[in-house]
């Protein structure tokens, strides 16, 4: 397992501070023993969550030509039919993924292609479950036109923790399945949106691995 590269600005900050919180309690508390410890615990409490928040495991990924790959790690909160109404402009199956703050947050490539669009949109930072969290909150939106025509819309969703997405795409680009498109800080949702009738693999609930858990078959 390696740290993401998004988490080094972050990590170094931590302990930055942490140095610093340190240095202050045992100049300034020296004969408080117990507050000491309790500092220090505190600190290594601090330190192993925001590794855990950018850690970034080795993984065998499965791939196939028709497969739709989960594209981040988390639990299964929505799977319905819906309007789409940034890019398709009508109905289509989506399926919700809510990534936790104990999730791997990279986020991957569901299918290959080429992306025909991008957008990103500036937003709220409701909860990721919020109803209007999908069109208020601060998002991403990506369309990769699969090589037999099919499109495949995934969309970024900050959450109420999280307070940056990264994303590495741009239009025109040839993006491969499992490949990294982006990151979220913290907490969040990615949404898929798959053409009506698309044999769907997942149940509500299910814990999925971005890269690993197949989500749907295209046709």
């Amino acid at each position: 397992m390696t740290i993401h590269k998004e988490g080094y600005t972050t990590i170094a900050l931590s302990v930055l501070f942490i140095f610093i919180l340190n240095a202050v309690i045992s100049y300034k508390f020296d004969d408080i023993t117990w507050l000491r410890w309790l500092i220090y615990i505190f600190s290594f409490a601090l330190l192993v969550t925001v590794l855990q928040f950018f850690r970034n495991p080795s993984r065998t990924f499965t791939t196939g030509e028709n497969l739709v790959i989960c594209p981040a790690d988390g639990k299964v909160v929505v799977i319905e039919e819906t309007e789409e109404g940034e890019y398709f402009k009508d109905k289509r199956l989506m399926v919700s993924i809510f990534m936790s703050p104990v999730n791997v947050h990279i986020n991957r490539n569901p299918i290959s292609g080429v992306v025909k669009f991008f957008k990103y949109h500036s937003g709220k930072y409701l909860a990721a479950w919020h109803p209007k969290s999908s069109t208020e909150n601060e998002r991403t939106t990506v369309v990769v036109e699969h090589k037999n025509g099919t499109p495949v819309l995934f969309r970024q969703i900050a959450g109420a923790l999280a307070r940056r997405i990264v994303w590495y795409v741009k239009e025109g680009d040839k993006v491969e399945q499992n490949k990294e498109f982006g990151f979220i800080k913290f907490g969040s949702r990615v949404d898929v949106f798959l053409p009506l009738g698309t044999k769907v693999n997942l149940e509500l609930n299910q814990v999925v691995k971005g890269g690993i858990t197949v989500l749907a078959e295209l046709a």
